[in-house]
């Protein structure tokens, strides 16, 4: 409660108890439960425009959904490595992995002869 530990709240209410006085403690105790009071019937008048607004029970939302922790980049990438990829295809989608047959010939690099310098295209951005 507002970073306040059991002692220091005691502390405090002490202090209040000596600053207010014995005289108008039962004023001052009457004016806060009056203020918690209005307090609690405004979020329960919140709550019920919500819902009226909105249309669903704010107890009802799944506030797992909306939990920005849920897109770590981190967390999506490693859960998409770690996916099963046995998942059913459809028939008209393309196969995942080419068989060796179906793969094309590996790309043939030719590299210029030692000591030759490469072309150079002056009117190349």
């Amino acid at each position: 409660m507002l970073g306040i530990n059991g002692p220091e709240f005691i502390l405090l209410l002490i202090i209040g108890l000596l600053v207010i006085g014995p005289s108008r403690l039962p004023e001052y105790t009457q004016k806060l439960a009056n203020i918690v009071k209005e307090v609690r019937r405004m979020a329960s008048g919140a709550r019920e425009q919500i819902k009226e607004e909105v249309g669903i029970d704010i107890d009802d939302v799944d506030w797992k959904k909306y939990d920005p922790r849920q897109y770590d980049p981190r967390r999506i990438i490693k859960e998409a490595l770690l996916e099963d990829d046995s998942k059913p295809v459809s028939a008209g989608a393309p196969a995942a992995v080419a068989t060796a047959e179906e793969r094309p010939p590996a790309r043939v690099i030719e590299r210029l002869p030692e000591g030759e310098a490469a072309p150079y295209d002056s009117e190349a951005t």
